[in-house]
């Protein structure tokens, strides 16, 4: 797939090399370094392919392989080799131009363990896409297809693959589908799912949180398809080019705002682009590159560039006869001067010497830049006119944010003195609370006391009766007659 053959452009220049790489999809100036590219830097013709001599044992013929570049090596990995999945990890050295073959390990859950030598299975329509100083796998089609999307890491300095955990609804296993870095997030459109089912669909991977959003689309998006190219513009814009659906390819051009997710189709000037699948592209400034691919009637010989400023197609170079033997490396000096989108303005202006290692109907590509002196480089109007915009759009934007974090601050500050006042009323309930328990205790407890009184006052007026009864009782009997008593009158 083509997006996940997008990689570092190298610059160098006379004998003060400087060597510009790309670190979580920028541009970074990387000062002092020596790098050997006799082979790249001799190429002295402009727009045409130049076979680059490589050494090494030359990797098994491939197609629907990913490649990416960390630290000016190449990784090739999978691939289909006459009807088989392949699951090898080639690399390219670009200081000795020579390949050679990793051993892979399987990291498992725990980080100690590791299961032998063993890589992961053999896939084919996968992307791979370079992250710091790690390679990101994703999608891709086995023996043996997984029910949802998975995301493996590969580590080149210690030659292990681990699986990431990622949160939120994967998109569904495919292959052929295009995954581009935009920002610090991947963009997966189409491919091919179970059943051989073709997908329009439009899945992005938060870098940072590992989370997985299902965006909702306005506007008409591109037809089911795979095997499609995909760029990133000015950290704003995904631009989807070809692919093919069962029974027929396309040559059509669409274009995704990220921040309004709206579908278009720009209006494109120039040549009109033959239809192809199967193709590979590679960004240089505002020039998208594509070469490779083919369709129903035969393969496509020609390697075009589209100004991304102003949509504009036009033609690099052709390839006469059959298309370069496999496995073998060339490379493409191009003559076009790259203006630099609006989220590169502090980056300095290059022409692109982009190479490719291509089989009969694919590639991979990669680009070494020549410095240029800023100076003598002129933007087009029509670029101009679109940096201007993208900056009113900017400030315009960026107003609108200060607005809501003014609304949002009075908000928080309104809620805050509410809260306060429930607070304060709370608290003024509570010790009134405790007021009346305090009350509700004393009353029980006198109440308690006036009991006892009660019982005491019963008890007393008991013994009272019970000491008048006696008293009664006493002065009414008579006392027992003890003899004969006389009464003499």
């Amino acid at each position: 797939m083509a997006s996940a053959k997008v990689s570092h452009p190298v610059k160098s220049a006379s004998e003060e090399s400087k060597v510009l790489v790309v670190e979580n999809g920028k541009m970074v100036d990387v000062q002092d370094k020596e790098i050997t590219m006799e082979g790249l830097c001799s190429i002295s013709s402009y727009d045409q392919w130049a076979r680059i001599p490589v050494s090494g044992p030359l990797p098994k013929p491939r197609y629907k392989h990913a490649a990416a570049v960390v630290q000016e090596k190449m990784y090739v990995f999978g691939g289909n080799h006459n009807g088989r999945y392949l699951g090898d990890m080639q690399v390219l050295d670009f200081k000795s131009l020579s390949w050679s073959k990793l051993e892979a390990k399987i990291q498992s859950e725990e980080p100690s363990d590791l299961t032998g030598t063993a890589s992961l299975p053999p896939c084919a329509g996968h992307a791979l896409v370079p992250w710091g100083n790690k390679i990101l796998c994703l999608a891709g089609h086995t023996r043996e297809p997984t029910e949802s999307l998975s995301v493996k890491e590969f580590d080149p300095q210690t030659c292990t693959w681990s699986t990431l955990r990622t949160y939120g609804r994967s998109p569904s296993s495919c292959g052929g589908q295009s995954v581009t870095l935009v920002g610090g997030t991947l963009v997966v459109f189409g491919g091919e799912g179970d059943g051989r089912s073709l997908l329009n669909d439009l899945h992005v991977l938060d870098l940072e949180t590992m989370t997985w959003d299902e965006f909702e689309t306005t506007g008409t998006p591109p037809s089911p398809r795979s095997e499609h190219a995909a760029a990133c513009y000015a950290d704003r814009y995904l631009l989807i080019f070809g692919g093919g659906s069962h029974s027929t390819c396309f040559s059509d051009l669409h274009l995704l705002d990220m921040q309004t997710m709206e579908w278009s189709r720009p209006e494109h000037q120039g040549i009109t682009p033959e239809p192809r699948a199967g193709h590979a592209g590679v960004t240089v400034g505002e020039n998208w590159f594509i070469t490779g691919g083919g369709n129903n009637k035969k393969g496509v010989p020609e390697t075009l560039v589209l100004n991304m400023s102003t949509f504009v197609w036009s033609v690099v170079t052709g390839l006469e006869g059959r298309a370069p033997p496999t496995s073998e490396i060339y490379a493409l000096k191009s003559s076009r001067k790259s203006g630099v989108p609006s989220g590169q303005l502090n980056e300095p202006e290059t022409n692109g010497l982009a190479s490719v290692a291509e089989n009969s109907s694919r590639g991979v590509i990669f680009e070494i830049e020549e410095l240029q002196d800023e100076k003598t480089i002129k933007r087009a109007d029509t670029s101009k006119t679109l940096l201007q915009a993208v900056k009113g759009e900017k400030s315009h934007i960026e107003e609108k944010l200060d607005q809501e974090e003014l609304q949002s601050s009075r908000l928080k500050q309104e809620l805050a003195n509410e809260l306060d006042l429930v607070r304060n009323q709370l608290s003024a309930e509570e010790a009134r609370a405790s007021q009346l328990e305090n009350e509700i205790s004393d009353l029980q407890q006198r109440l308690q006391k006036m009991e006892t009184l009660e019982k005491e006052s019963e008890s007393l007026r008991l013994e009272k009766d019970a000491e008048s009864d006696d008293s009664s009782s006493g002065s009414n009997q008579r006392p027992a007659d003890k003899g004969f008593w006389r009464w003499n009158g």
